[in-house]
């Protein structure tokens, strides 16, 4: 491949559920493969480029299907390392998961840009009750239910994810329930979600922040707006809930707790057994060196005591 980098990122096509991107370094004497979780995808791109530049005899192919997809590809031994943004089973376990913890980041809500009550949710926020009425029973249908103004019958159009992804696994534990009792319109991948949303004025829907992001300008991507959560349900957004405005405020907000956890979470790197041979010294490198990169690529490191932790696990 010649000493180039090459990422087939924006060719998405939503109607195929198969359908993955995939991101290759340069080809080399050693090949690591990574498959699984959208929400790690541009994290685990920018390590492979960032640990290509130390290691030049080392391939990285990188993959993204959802979490679903790199723990069966990881427990299937179809690829070295799977991307898993959830918990991880005690049946994944009993199949010979291990895993590693690697870096932190958080699912938001999300809706359109040109949302009839806009403003209004800015002001007073959506609470979890709410929320669980939207995407788990259905029986708040309009956006005027959702301010308190029944006066307005502009019908609610729920988007969720279609594939095993940890975006509706970690949204749905925050609501009470799992991904599979979510209702709404399916929509396969993280940037296939945001897009629904941010094409219909009355859609609602969940996204990973850097999908719910611009990467450059750090704001939310166009036609898209970020839904504050009334954590504590006195139907405003106190100052210490104003946490949306950039993508620097929300991963600060993880990293000091104002956003909890779920849905905040860690992300995960999966094997089949323990890591082994460049492949564990790439995951170690991940969780030294690698640890730097976090921030500028819109994710939280982890705590020093984390990291001491998770080494411990690849020792």
């Amino acid at each position: 491949m010649n000493r180039k980098f090459l990422v087939i990122a924006s060719i998405i096509i939503i109607t195929i559920v198969a359908t993955s991107i995939i991101a290759y370094t340069d080809l080399g004497s050693s090949k690591i493969t990574v498959s699984g979780a959208w929400a790690l995808y541009p994290m685990m791109i920018k390590w492979a480029e960032e640990y290509q530049k130390v290691h030049s005899d080392v391939r990285i192919e990188v993959s993204a299907g959802g979490a679903g997809k790199g723990m069966t590809d990881a427990l299937s031994g179809l690829v070295d390392i799977g991307m898993v943004s959830r918990e991880i089973f005690p049946e994944e376990i009993e199949q010979g998961a291990f895993w590693v913890s690697v870096v932190k980041d958080a699912v938001v809500p999300t809706l359109n840009k040109n949302n009839p009550v806009l403003q209004d949710i800015f002001a007073k926020g959506v609470n979890r009750t709410t929320f669980v009425n939207i995407f788990f029973y259905g029986n708040v249908t309009t956006w005027g239910q959702v301010v308190g103004k029944p006066e307005i019958n502009s019908e609610i159009h729920t988007y969720v994810r279609s594939d095993s992804c940890g975006a509706a696994e970690t949204w749905a534990k925050y609501l009470g329930t799992k991904q599979e009792s979510l209702n709404g319109t399916g929509v396969y991948g993280d940037p296939g979600l945001a897009d629904a949303v941010k094409n219909d004025p009355l859609g609602i829907g969940f996204n990973n922040i850097n999908y719910a992001y611009d990467a450059n300008s750090g704001i939310p991507i166009e036609g898209l707006a970020i839904i504050p959560i009334d954590f504590n349900e006195n139907d405003l957004i106190d100052e210490n809930e104003d946490l949306y405005n950039t993508r620097g405020e929300i991963i600060e907000a993880i990293a000091t707790g104002g956003y909890p956890s779920p849905p905040a979470r860690e992300l995960n790197l999966v094997g089949k057994g323990e890591f082994a041979g460049e492949v564990e010294d790439f995951v170690k490198w991940i969780l030294t060196d690698g640890q730097q990169y976090a921030l500028e690529t819109g994710y939280v490191p982890l705590s020093e005591e984390r990291i001491v932790e998770e080494l411990g696990k690849l020792d």
